[in-house]
Order: C-alpha cells, then sequence, then structure tokens
C-alpha cells in the first residue's frame, strides 16, 4: 500500500520545491522548500532510500533555521507621510505600475491630490505605498495601499493598523474600508489583518476599526 503511494510523494515533493523557486518572498520560499523536504523524507522513507532521507533533513535543518531567523530578526519600520507625492514615489508607481493594477485596477496617480499618503519603510526601503480618502466621519476609503512583493508577510499591514493606530487617529481615522477586493492575494492579507465584510454609508465593504 505505501509503496503505491510512495511516487506520489516524489511528485508533490518536486512540485513544491518547484513553486519554491518562482516565488520572490523569502518566507513562501522557505515554506515551500520545507513542505518539499518533508515530502522528499516521507518519500525516501517508504521506499528506504537513505540518501535522499538524508539529504533532505540537512536541507530541513536549514530551511527551519531560515524561517526562524524570518519570524525572529529585528526590523526597522518607519511611516513617513507625503502631500502629493514627488519623483521617488512617481518612480515607485511607475516601476510596479503592472502589478499595481492587479491589485488596484482603478487607481491614478492624480487620486493622491488631497488625501492621506504615506509610504511605509522596512530597513530604510519603500515596502509600502498607502493613500486614504477620509470624510467628516472618520471613514478613510482606500485608493492604494499597495506592499511589494519581496515583503507581502503581513508585517507592513501589522505595522499599519496595530503600530501606528495613534497616527491614524491623530489624522481623524477611526475606520478603514475597501469598497472593492480585486485580487483574492489582497483579500486573505484584508481578513488576516481584521478586516471584515458589512457596509458603510450605505454600501458593501471590506472595513476594520482603527
Amino acid at each position: 500500500m505505501l509503496h503505491t503511494i510512495a511516487p506520489w510523494f516524489g511528485y508533490l515533493a518536486s512540485l513544491l520545491l518547484a513553486l519554491g523557486l518562482m516565488v520572490n518572498n523569502d518566507l513562501r520560499f522557505r515554506w515551500l522548500n520545507t513542505g518539499g523536504n518533508i515530502a522528499f523524507i516521507t518519500y525516501g522513507t517508504i521506499i528506504n532510500a537513505i540518501p535522499v532521507i538524508l539529504t533532505n533533513v540537512i536541507l530541513l535543518c536549514i530551511n527551519v533555521f531560515y524561517l526562524y531567523r524570518i519570524y525572529n530578526r529585528k526590523e526597522l519600520f518607519e511611516l513617513l507621510e507625503f502631500n502629493n507625492g514627488g519623483i521617488l514615489i512617481d518612480r515607485f508607481l511607475a516601476f510596479y505600475a503592472n502589478d499595481i493594477k492587479d491589485y488596484f485596477p482603478g487607481f491614478k496617480r492624480e487620486q493622491l491630490e488631497g488625501n492621506l499618503n504615506f509610504v511605509v519603510l522596512r530597513n530604510l526601503v519603500v515596502a509600502n505605498v498607502f493613500s486614504a480618502k477620509v470624510d467628516a466621519a472618520g471613514n478613510a476609503e482606500v485608493l492604494i495601499n499597495y506592499t511589494v512583493p519581496k515583503y507581502r508577510d503581513f508585517k507592513v499591514g501589522t505595522y499599519i493598523f496595530e503600530n501606528e493606530k495613534s497616527f491614524l487617529n491623530s489624522k481623524g481615522v477611526k475606520k478603514v474600508f475597501y469598497t472593492k477586493v480585486n485580487n483574492k492575494h489582497h483579500q486573505k492579507f484584508l481578513i488576516a489583518t481584521g478586516f471584515r465584510q458589512g457596509q458603510l454609508n450605505g454600501q458593501d465593504c471590506m472595513y476594520r476599526e482603527i
């Protein structure tokens, strides 16, 4: 029985390792590799292939070590407010234009005018651009909250909505909402950072209180 299903563990391991080579996020890369190592160890155990087991146990230990470092490393986050942009913002938006369209297809550079705008620096690198239109009741409609692929591990979102609550409150923000979520990965991020489906100002949206 076990020998019958053994090849499937080998196929699964190969698939996970191949997917790991395709992602550009350190955390996803390590988790996919970890899954691949476990699948290969299972495969090697079933067919009694000691070299396969030994190699993947070593690689598993390496991946676990780097996962520990990722989850425990200290990083510097900073929030810098800006008015209507500038050369840095323009270059950032232009460089990531295609990816931004996947998450915020309706966003235009001109929408930054007169809104609550800021960037999040992660170890002095621009990791996120955020812009929201805040009404008199303190409801902030997000126009863009774009994080570069390398830093999509929920830490930037946690920093904005948890660590910088006082900053958002000082800007009159009581609730943050999205009228439409265009990307399933973005929806997953919102749910993980405390957003829920509901209604604000008579329209369906995803929102969270600050």
